[in-house]
């Protein structure tokens, strides 16, 4: 899912956006950041881009076969007829 830096840059991003005359509780305002961000995230169910691509991978090796195969049973059909 998300490695911790990720979800450590994007908080640290939200909280470099808080006005600077509440830079006193910025570190509180990051943690919290960083802990609502990991449970909304925690929640959703995502994949990481390794194994989209590696699905992403058997996919293409499948449709392949499958047009393979279709060309196959066309082959058969018109040997039938």
């Amino acid at each position: 899912m998300f490695d911790t830096k990720t979800i450590d840059d994007i908080a640290n991003r939200l909280a470099n956006a808080v006005p600077s005359g509440l830079s006193n509780v910025k570190e509180d305002v990051e943690k919290n950041f960083h802990a609502i961000l990991q449970g909304a995230l925690g929640k959703l169910d995502l994949v990481t881009r390794e194994e989209f691509e590696v699905q992403k991978a058997v996919l293409a090796k499948t449709r392949s076969k499958l047009e393979v195969l279709e060309a196959r049973v066309d082959e058969i059909e018109q040997q039938l007829k």
